[in-house]
């Protein structure tokens, strides 16, 4: 399966010590994986030389996984964010080990017990197993690089898996300000979990979906918060939901954020709004390996 990104252009984290944020925004990527220098240079924070925030490579059970880190940076008001994805170097299936993830050259998903099952749409181009994690990071990467025409035969985005699991990120970082790049919508969520003892919360984002930044005028005009408005979109067929839609969906279904979040324009977190942390309820997702 052929590497690279490229093709035809389509025409036409919140710190400590940072107010806590919460809910939709328009987002620029400023950093992948930055240096300790970079850190400083990009970021405006300071590292001791020991941190192993600048450490992206470690190990799960014998395998490798890459920590990709995109920072993130609030076109509004400049508030940045960090996302990240956890790669792990072992192929993906499903709980029985009957049915493997694909993955094609344009980041596209689908499951399959035998590859002569997956649909044509998808097969149609070069394709391979995929391996755990790609899927939440290649959702983020093809809204991020949206210029790229994903419908045409010339593009490929599929980055060197070899040279990711040894940390590589370069042909991610090259992309950042170039020509197929765009800005996302992202959602700042609060994440609640309880640590020596304490009920604490701290900034989040949301890494399992993410929002073409033309579509975020959408929230602005429907109340998505609202259970009848997510349950008519519920009806809809796949195939006629729009992207913000979906995203609605992916974020309120049965396995979507369980986080705090709110689909208003971000502002800063008020800890009274959120039963969540009222109920001292802790979220079962770790982002430490």
């Amino acid at each position: 399966m052929s590497t690279g990104i490229g093709g035809t252009k389509r025409e036409n984290t919140s710190n400590e010590g940072f107010a806590k944020k919460v809910g939709i925004f328009e987002a620029k990527v400023i950093a992948i994986n930055p240096t300790i220098e970079q850190y400083k240079s990009i970021l405006g924070m300071e590292l001791k030389d020991d941190s192993k925030a600048a450490e992206y490579l470690n190990e799960r059970d014998g395998n490798t996984v890459l920590r990709v880190d995109f920072w993130l940076e609030d076109v509004k008001n400049g508030d940045k964010f960090k996302v990240n994805f956890f790669l792990e170097n072992k192929e993906r299936t499903n709980k029985d080990e009957t049915k493997h993830q694909y993955i094609n050259n344009v980041g596209s998903c689908s499951w399959a017990s035998d590859v002569d099952d997956l649909p044509e749409w998808f097969s149609a181009r070069d394709y391979r197993v995929a391996y755990v994690g790609e899927e939440d990071f290649y959702n983020f990467v093809r809204t991020w690089l949206c210029e790229l025409d994903y419908r045409s035969d010339d593009t490929t985005l599929q980055i060197d898996w070899k040279k990711l699991m040894k940390g590589n990120v370069r042909d991610l970082k090259d992309q950042i300000d170039g020509d197929y790049c765009g800005n996302v919508g992202a959602l700042a969520t609060i994440i609640t979990k309880e640590k020596d003892g304490e009920v604490k919360e701290y900034q989040g984002i949301y890494n399992k979906s993410f929002v073409p930044a033309y579509a975020l005028k959408n929230f602005k005009l429907v109340d998505y918060s609202n259970p009848k408005v997510i349950e008519g979109l519920a009806s809809k067929k796949s195939k006629d939901l729009k992207p913000h839609e979906r995203f609605v969906l992916n974020v309120t279904g049965e396995y979507g954020c369980k986080d705090y979040y709110t689909f208003k324009e971000i502002t800063d977190y008020n800890p009274d709004d959120n039963l969540v942390s009222s109920d001292a309820a802790i979220s079962e997702e770790d982002s430490d390996y």
